[in-house]
């Protein structure tokens, strides 16, 4: 692969086979699977690293139908899967769509096995979220990056986008789930004791020579497998900090050519195959942002920083257009912020390791629940919006916590231990009292309302049964509660030992559901549903089939991977047929 330095190293007039704007996990692919097919392949970032947001998530991958799944739930079927896509999204995607996901996903997931560096494992147990719909399963559709030495990158380590600092531990060292659950019990067992010392090792003799460690885990591990695999590949360029000023198109309507600008440079690139749009969505565009997603504000987004959106206007000047009929047009986490000593602003997003936990709940400005706190994060944050388009006014909204909640799991940015307190209570991060009142009054809620919801959600954890929310009803919910609470509820339990504690959360937008409207062959639709030659979308730049619901883990990785695939081949295949010959 070669690394322009600057868009002059690049001949004021090139041709490639397939261009690829947008240089994430679905971007990385789509370049990754056309060089393997023996492509010339160009890679446009508007960014200086790359990653996008893939490089900071989980790193996730949903891909039903795989041996890898079959290796822990050797049971499930893909028709299973699609009856649970079937059930959870019904017509706010075409099914068949969904079904050329499923169709081809065990190849994509095998291709990347046998051809490159991308390499993934089941996870034990990781239910579909939405567990009580027929066709769901508790493990084996969700796939994990195998962690990855970065010091294998070697100079394009430094291309690599950093994960979000509040996610590592020790300056800069990552953890998986898998090291955490090491990490929080190495006194207890010899195990996790050796794992312990043998990473947080690694990490130390790491920071002698990297400003951050190198053994990578989660989506950073997943972004440099597709990196390393595509620095293997010489018929590849990529050009970074460049963005795309226009499209060029024949008389009928086929993409032909791109306009490449970075700074005072333009070029002017031929293509022979297609571009893939693959930009990482419109999150960060303010004006599509005032369009699509009022009343949340750009602060709460912890997308990664590229996905301006400007490439849509690209896109949509050659005939691409939005799908429609989603749930949501983006997928939604709730937040909580703080400030950086360098200024900038945290946005860490609660997933799965507090909100569900005994000890824990939720609250509204009234001091009332209004939400199952063991639910998706992705209905969690829906909930908060309607909550204040109800006029509860949950924005923000704020997650209590007692003593030993926050001793045992943490909160938000605050590790488990109890320790360390001082600097997030002394900058407001972090609220604490020794009553429910004095906590409630310093939060500005009613503290008798406080004092009562507390009351009763004691009650009801108590008898081990949230009959105001369902908390801890399903497979998935109690999956994210404690497996070792004594209760008979992993997500029940009361707040009872003072001090008292809360953060604020906020409904933060992790992903563009709504994207531009494609076939089976992530080939870009016009208006009438008529795929436009040359033109492509995936990832999050392509409308989602799961039509804004969030139906597992993973489902933005694992489709993004396989309609880069399915984009890659046809864009390939246009090339060397001649269709798409200047």
């Amino acid at each position: 692969m070669q690394v322009l330095d600057t868009l002059n190293n690049l001949p004021e007039v090139s041709s490639f086979d397939m261009v690829v704007v947008g240089a994430g996990g679905a971007g990385l692919g789509a370049a990754l699977f056309a060089a393997l097919d023996g492509a010339k392949v160009l890679l446009v970032e508007r960014t200086a690293q790359v990653g996008g947001t893939t490089a900071l998530s989980a790193g996730t991958t949903w891909v039903p139908g795989t041996s890898l799944g079959a290796s822990v739930n050797p049971t499930d079927t893909l028709a299973e899967a699609a009856r649970y896509l079937d059930n959870a999204i019904g017509d706010r995607t075409a099914p068949g769509l969904r079904q050329s996901f499923l169709d081809n996903g065990a190849a994509t997931i095998d291709a990347l096995a046998a051809q490159t560096e991308v390499k993934f494992r089941p996870y034990p147990k990781h239910p579909d979220y939405i567990s009580d719909l027929g066709g769901s399963t508790l493990n084996g559709r969700a796939l994990e990056p195998l962690p990855f030495d970065g010091r294998l990158l070697g100079p394009l380590f430094r291309l690599l986008r950093n994960p979000i600092p509040e996610f590592t531990v020790l300056g800069g060292m990552m953890v998986d789930r898998t090291d955490i659950n090491h990490l929080l019990g190495m006194t207890g067992s010899m195990v996790s004791l050796r794992h312990s010392v043998r990473i947080i090792g690694r990490h130390f003799a790491d920071r002698l020579r990297y400003p951050r460690g190198t053994r990578l885990v989660m989506g950073n591990a997943l972004v440099a497998r597709l990196l390393y695999s595509l620095s293997k590949q010489a018929q590849v360029t990529l050009a970074l900090e460049t963005s795309v000023e226009r499209m060029g198109q024949g008389a009928d309507g086929t993409v032909q050519s791109l306009v490449l600008r970075q700074g005072g440079v333009q070029r002017n690139v031929q293509v022979r195959g297609g571009v893939v749009m693959a930009s990482g969505g419109f999150n960060r565009n303010p004006v599509r942002r005032s369009s699509y997603l009022p009343g949340a504000e750009l602060g709460w987004c912890p997308g990664a920083p590229g996905h301006t959106g400007e490439a849509h206007g690209v896109a949509e000047a050659a005939g691409a257009h939005y799908g429609s009929g989603a749930m949501s047009p983006a997928f939604w986490a709730p937040v909580s912020l703080r400030k950086r000593a360098d200024g900038s602003t945290a946005v860490f997003p609660h997933f799965v390791m507090d909100r569900a936990k005994p000890g824990m709940l939720t609250v509204n400005q009234a001091g009332q629940r209004f939400v199952n706190e063991s639910t998706s994060y992705h209905l969690f944050g829906l909930a908060m919006q309607q909550a204040q388009t109800d006029g509860s006014r949950a924005v923000p909204a704020y997650l209590v916590c007692d003593a030993e909640a926050l001793r045992k799991y943490g909160i938000g940015m605050v590790r488990p231990g109890g320790k360390g307190l001082a600097p997030f209570l002394a900058d407001g991060y972090l609220t604490q009292a020794d009553t429910l009142g004095a906590l409630a009054t310093a939060l500005g809620i009613p503290p008798t309302a406080l004092q009562a919801t507390v009351e009763r959600f004691n009650q009801l954890a108590g008898s081990g049964t949230d009959t105001d929310f369902q908390r801890g009803v399903t497979a998935y919910q109690r999956n994210i509660g404690d497996p070792a609470w004594s209760g008979g509820n992993p997500c029940l339990g009361p707040l009872a030992q003072a001090p008292f504690y809360a953060v604020r959360l906020y409904p933060g937008d992790i992903g563009a559901a709504m994207g531009f409207a494609t076939d089976g062959n992530a080939c870009a639709l016009d208006a009438e549903g008529r795929p436009i030659g040359g033109l492509y979308a995936v990832g999050n730049d392509m409308h989602s089939i799961m039509g804004g619901v969030y139906t597992a883990p993973g489902i933005t990785i694992g489709p993004g991977l396989v309609f880069a695939r399915q984009a890659a081949r046809h864009a390939v295949a246009r090339a060397r047929s001649g269709l798409g010959k200047t």
